[in-house]
């Protein structure tokens, strides 16, 4: 009887163990460094970095699916690199003047950190989403005023959506329902419809929309203005801007905290005076109730699932700076490759 008993508590203590193991399991960052044609991954506990995936030209985004298989990154094709050619020939850090040839999103498979495969979409892609429910991606295109969508299964182009002038970022609504894309020269943000794959509004923000966000709950949308050093508040409902927020120097991404309550937003500047910092808005008062130093740069920026911990890329510094959003200040610093933009964190 003891011996079973024994056997018993055993099997249990290695049955919790099994479970806490893959419940604590450390959440991964990719990060985009655009002048490295590279994709670093990060575990977000040790903060090492587990590896450094050679993609296409100039990486400037990169999106984690909803099932945390895949990351999708945009790209500008086949880098030097990729082909065997020791000399780098990238874009000069920050620009984003549409290349001779059609752009492309590589895919990462996040078990192998393998390109498993390779999409062409449009001219000099910037952002790329995907769906809640993970069945299409959407893409846009800098350089023909475009957002590619891609269904994530076949792995091919399924729709070609024609938007305002340069999109640059964009975010699906929480309900999956619309894609809000920001038109960095347009000065707009095209709504599509997720249903008809078409730009149903432009919704006029303001000067160099940049990247778009929602809250979780559904109730707010924003746009960053990097040449009005504002965010803009969009209400969903009406499409309309109902009030504008001045944070930093050149915001360029945001993204809300889970809670709904919280919006954090990497003020970049310029190459000439680099922004270090990130703002963070409260979503009541709709207010900067604080500002954290980061790096050179700050540009992109995602927040894990319980709101605990920001991760910034500093794309001056070469850096992502890990921020405590409750004490909001920085805890860690990682070095990464050149230039980094884009970021995104495994669900």
């Amino acid at each position: 009887m003891t011996r079973k008993n024994n056997w018993l508590s055993t099997g249990v203590l290695m049955a919790l163990v099994a479970w806490s193991g893959t419940t604590l399991a450390s959440d991964r960052l990719y990060v985009a460094n655009e002048g490295a044609d590279t994709v670093s991954v990060i575990d977000t506990t040790s903060f090492q970095i587990l590896a450094s995936v050679r993609v296409g030209k100039m990486p400037h985004n990169v999106q984690v699916s909803p099932d945390g298989k895949f990351a999708w990154v945009t790209n500008n094709g086949e880098s030097a690199q990729t082909k065997g050619d020791s000399v780098h020939k990238a874009m000069a850090q920050g620009a984003h003047e549409a290349m001779a040839q059609p752009g492309a999103v590589w895919v990462i498979d996040t078990n192998t950190n393998a390109v498993v495969a390779q999409v062409t979409v449009g001219m000099h892609p910037a952002h790329v989403v995907v769906s809640p429910d993970g069945r299409l991606a959407y893409v846009t295109n800098g350089g023909d005023n475009t957002v590619s969508v891609i269904d994530t299964s076949a792995r091919s182009l399924v729709a070609t959506i024609p938007v305002g002038q340069f999109p640059h970022g964009l975010r699906i609504s929480p309900d999956g329902k619309e894609v809000y894309v920001a038109n960095l020269k347009g000065g707009s943000v095209s709504v599509i419809d997720t249903a008809s794959q078409r730009e149903v509004v432009q919704v006029q923000a303001g000067k160099g929309p940049a990247q778009t966000g929602f809250t979780q709950d559904g109730r707010f949308a924003f746009v960053s203005l990097s040449q009005e050093n504002a965010v803009a508040v969009i209400d969903p409902a009406t499409r309309k801007v109902v009030r504008k927020i001045g944070v930093g120097a050149g915001p360029i991404q945001l993204y809300a905290t889970p809670d709904s309550r919280s919006l954090l937003v990497a003020n970049q500047g310029t190459r000439k005076k680099p922004g270090k910092a990130v703002s963070l808005i409260d979503l009541q008062t709709f207010k900067v109730t604080k500002t954290v130093v980061t790096g050179a740069g700050a540009h992109g920026v995602v927040v894990d699932r319980d709101g605990r911990f920001a991760y910034v890329t500093n794309i001056y510094a070469n850096s992502v700076s890990v921020l405590d959003v409750t004490e909001m200040r920085v805890t860690k610093t990682v070095s990464v490759g050149k230039s980094p933009n884009g970021i995104s964190i495994t669900p």
